[in-house]
């Protein structure tokens, strides 16, 4: 006859299990654990967060590259619905720029018609004609003549002639020239205030002949008769046309 067992006695499984744990407990207090591999994880932790971040990005590249692509898909297309980005600018190349002669030209005479009114000053008018070079001065209001037909002109000899009018304060000073080569360009006079550079007329038709002017000022004492002594006239090359010494 089984009688049953006392709940205070153990079962044989249940011993047994007791027994296999307290011999697992023993080895492990026996067995030194290794050191943890920190290093290794965080830098394995490092590399998979760099993958990630680059995986993010380049998404994020993709998504901005598509819309670029659409525009100049649609830039590129031939179709009535297409739209077309205007045409480059033509290159225009710039024109060489004109060469300036480094000096300007020679002045020259101013060419007058017979009879025509040429107002030197106040007052001081000069007109020529074919017979030769009419004046009038402030103090002479009276026209005076200075021919070129009556034999006193040579014109195949260079020359020049002097005319003058001198007052307190101011010269009015004119004269013909004539037969010199070239085209004749200026005048200058020397006189006792300096060097006077004045101006020429001639006659349309080139005669040959022309009138030179110009008018200076006069210091204290300083008209005398001895006022002008040397006019020269220059052709359009700086050249000697032609010369007057008065003293």
């Amino acid at each position: 006859m089984n009688h049953p067992r006392s709940e205070a006695e153990p079962a044989p499984e249940q011993a047994g299990a007791g027994w296999l744990r307290e011999a697992l407990a023993e080895a492990a207090y026996d067995v030194t654990p290794s050191p943890l591999p920190l290093a290794a994880v965080e830098r394995r932790g490092r590399r998979l967060r760099y993958r990630r971040r680059a995986a993010v990005l380049g998404a994020g590249a993709g998504m901005l590259l598509a819309p670029l692509a659409v525009v100049a898909l649609r830039g590129t297309g031939t179709g009535p619905d297409a739209e077309h980005s205007p045409p480059p600018a033509a290159s225009v190349s710039a024109s060489p720029a004109p060469t300036v002669s480094p000096t300007a030209p020679a002045p020259t005479p101013r060419v007058v018609a017979p009879g025509e009114r040429v107002t030197a000053a106040p007052g001081f008018r000069l007109w020529l004609t074919a017979e030769g070079k009419h004046w009038m001065t402030p103090s002479s209001p009276g026209p005076e003549f200075r021919s070129v037909v009556d034999g006193n002109v040579d014109s195949g000899t260079p020359g020049v002639s002097l005319q003058s009018e001198i007052t307190r304060s101011r010269a009015y000073l004119s004269g013909l020239y004539y037969g010199g080569k070239g085209v004749a360009s200026g005048v200058d006079v020397e006189t006792a205030a300096g060097t006077v550079h004045g101006k020429l007329i001639e006659l349309a038709g080139h005669p040959g002949w022309g009138v030179w002017y110009a008018t200076a000022a006069v210091g204290p004492g300083g008209g005398g008769a001895g006022f002008v002594s040397e006019v020269s006239v220059h052709d359009t090359e700086g050249r000697l046309y032609a010369r007057i010494t008065a003293r």
